[in-house]
């Protein structure tokens, strides 16, 4: 249930207006005061060409993403889940990758989490005065039983969001691994996290309208981030999804061409693996490569970890 009197467990006093536009996301540009004058062709390249500055500004930031990827490796590995915290547009960032690592990777339910103040009805509605409800952050993370194996992930531009600083300090204090994304350098955020990654990007395209460039950057930081966890997990082998489930007739199709790509094995001997295993493509591609049947590919998987190339006596994935 939403407070309004919740304790303040943020270090950061509240803001004024004055201290709002002192902050990178909120900088206001004058050279942009009349855009809406412009022609529409105009207004487009102008703010494609401050979209196409994000990834460079990510790029900068991967060194903090490695160390994140590898931490949240690390804690998965052992039992934990990555879980990620945030309000508005940074929640919905959250809870979007989390919901997609499933069908991608064949997470386990439950394995990857989005909270987003609010609760989920904010996925679709504003709650704008959720982000400052900071006790609210901690009862979620309590409800979903947090332990020191997880790892929390709080996003927010500014890096000063009450509910996703006060969110990342109580899962620090319960033993969890920490990660900060924000788009402002020194923020809160990034003092209560255990690894900072600052993606700074700049004063938008709108004064202040943090889901546009800054939006994109945490989009691009939590697609680094849980891909590269997943792929330290032993989830694909090489760039190939091949813990990807198969729901629907596209993904059978991609299923079979990415078990091809694998083993170059012919398309009928494909389609027999795959419904030899119940189109389960790692255990295809093992079959495929070695000859064993469905049990015997899905025990020496499980050994590995679900790991293809070390059930297939390939180097192994790299450590965490």
């Amino acid at each position: 249930m939403h407070r309004t009197d919740a304790p303040r467990l943020n270090d950061a006093p509240p803001l004024t207006a004055e201290d709002l536009g002192l902050l990178a996301t909120e900088e206001h540009r004058a050279d942009r005061a009349e855009i809406d004058l412009l022609p529409t062709a105009e207004l487009v390249r102008l703010m494609t060409r401050e979209d196409a500055r994000v990834p460079e500004a990510v790029h900068a930031a991967a060194g903090d993403i490695a160390r994140a990827a590898d931490l949240a490796a690390a804690r998965l590995a052992a039992g934990g889940r990555l879980v990620y915290l945030g309000a508005g547009t940074a929640g919905r960032i959250g809870v979007l990758d989390a919901s997609e690592c499933g069908p991608t990777f064949s997470t386990a339910p439950g394995q990857v989490v989005g909270l987003i103040a609010g609760g989920p009805r904010a996925v679709t509605l504003p709650v704008e005065d959720a982000e400052d409800d900071e006790q609210a952050a901690v009862e979620q993370l309590r409800a979903i039983g947090l332990t020191a194996r997880d790892v929390v992930c709080g996003i927010a531009a500014s890096g000063r969001t009450p509910y996703a600083v006060a969110g990342v300090r109580h899962a620090r204090a319960a033993g969890a691994a920490t990660v900060g994304v924000s788009c402002s350098p020194g923020s809160p955020l990034s003092r209560a996290a255990e690894v900072a990654i600052e993606v700074v990007v700049g004063p938008e395209f709108i004064t202040g309208s943090t889901r546009l460039k800054a939006g994109t950057a945490q989009k691009l930081v939590v697609n680094a981030l849980s891909t590269v966890t997943m792929i330290r997990l032993g989830k694909t082998y090489g760039n190939l999804m091949v813990d990807l489930r198969a729901t629907n007739d596209k993904l059978r199709r991609r299923s079979h061409r990415i078990v091809r790509l694998a083993t170059g094995a012919a398309p009928a001997e494909v389609a027999a693996a795959l419904d030899g295993c119940g189109h389960e493509v790692k255990t295809a591609v093992h079959m495929l490569l070695t000859g064993a049947g469905a049990d015997e590919a899905r025990a020496a998987l499980a050994a590995h970890g679900g790991a293809l190339r070390g059930a297939l006596g390939e180097r192994a994935t790299a450590a965490p």
